[in-house]
């Protein structure tokens, strides 16, 4: 086998429809295009959501609601998870860099502590935010609860 005596597989290469090249062809005149209207014209091309000039749906339909701008979003960390991870790699203190490096937060992410589970292990815990049950917990097991 060399380069140039590759070829496709017969029959997997087919060639494209000559549309348009004469009335010999079989495919002159209106050149599979249907009779006039839009769609035959060259150069044609629909709007997105066009329904035929009925009212399109984005239109039908009301808008409502509302996104507060200043929503501020946490990735939520759960007690059970930390007990966990000390346990595993036994660690005594959790920050912002090792919630990414454990792939619980993406670089720009805020973390928040939740109070699921429970905690045995003393842990000085770092996050953005904590929730009453998980601060409580955190320092009952004789840990620290740092808010960035």
């Amino acid at each position: 086998m060399k380069l140039h005596t590759l070829r496709p597989a017969a029959g997997s290469v087919r060639n494209n429809k000559r549309v348009g090249r004469g009335q010999g062809s079989g495919r002159g005149g209106t050149s599979t295009r249907g009779h006039k209207g839009a769609k035959s014209r060259s150069g044609y091309s629909q709007k997105i959501g066009f329904e035929g000039g009925q009212m399109p749906l984005q239109r039908r339909v009301p808008k409502f609601g509302f996104k507060n701008p200043f929503r501020v979003e946490y990735t939520p960390v759960n007690l059970d998870t930390l007990q966990k991870l000390a346990e595993a790699k036994g660690l005594t203190s959790f920050a912002a860099e090792d919630f990414i490096k454990f792939g619980f937060a993406s670089k720009n992410d805020k973390v928040k502590v939740l109070g699921r589970g429970e905690l045995k292990a003393s842990l000085e815990v770092s996050a953005h935010a904590f929730s009453a049950s998980a601060k409580e917990a955190i320092e009952k097991a004789g840990g620290k609860a740092n808010t960035l």
